[in-house]
């Protein structure tokens, strides 16, 4: 689903991200990618999304390419795509109802197919009650929740969570993993980088350690 060989990237002020970074992302797994702060996880994750290009190696998306994508095919590969973020990037003059709609409304779905899909999406992450109110309103698991749902409304097969529960207590840590967890139950695709390593030990998945823009460890669960 995902393959990185030998993937690098360096920005024009000649800063390393990342080097020579190699790994495969089974359809239908769920790994944590981890490391120090400034180790590369963002840009990787970004490197997925084409947010941002790779200098060096190949990155291939269900078997594509995406070195080759012209920007104009950008967005349908987005579309394939659901991604989070920390700081959650909702639209604060808009709805709750209006920024999980937004991927749809961009890709021109009828109102009834977006109603029913938002609701579903609200639905799930536990805010359908919320669905008119604004997100300044909202607490800081709330507002992530909102992104969650945004990025779920379009079913896409990839999920890539940037730091989701990095300003979340424990218990509200626990309960948005546990989303990303039920997603990937369905076949989803899931990548999340995280700080939270006591929280990533007590989920037991794959996990991929960043130190220094470089890949130093490959870790699977002890079954």
């Amino acid at each position: 689903m995902i393959i990185f060989n030998e993937v690098s990237k360096r920005y024009p002020n000649s800063y390393q991200a990342l080097q020579g970074i190699s790994f495969h992302l089974k359809r239908g797994e769920l790994a944590f990618l981890t490391g120090h702060s400034g180790a590369g996880k963002t840009t990787l994750l970004r490197l997925i999304a084409l947010l941002e290009r790779n200098v060096g190696g190949q990155i291939l998306i269900n078997g594509q390419n995406i070195n080759r994508l012209s920007n104009r095919h950008i967005p349908y590969l987005r579309r394939r795509i659901g991604m989070t973020f920390q700081d959650h990037h909702l639209l604060f003059d808009r709805t709750v109802f209006d920024n999980v709609a937004l991927p749809l409304v961009v890709v021109g779905c009828g109102h009834k197919e977006i109603r029913r899909r938002v609701r579903a999406a609200l639905d799930k992450v536990g805010l359908l009650n919320k669905e008119k109110s604004y997100p300044i309103t909202l607490s800081g698991g709330q507002q992530q929740r909102v992104g969650i749902a945004r990025a779920v409304v379009n079913k896409p097969p990839i999920i890539l969570a940037d730091e989701p529960t990095g300003n979340l207590d424990p218990a509200l840590a626990k309960e948005i993993m546990n989303l990303f967890l039920q997603f990937n139950q369905v076949g989803v695709t899931v990548l999340i980088a995280s700080h939270a390593l006591g929280l990533i030990k007590s989920i037991g998945h794959r996990t991929l350690i960043l130190q220094q823009g470089n890949l130093v460890g490959d870790t699977y669960p002890i079954k």
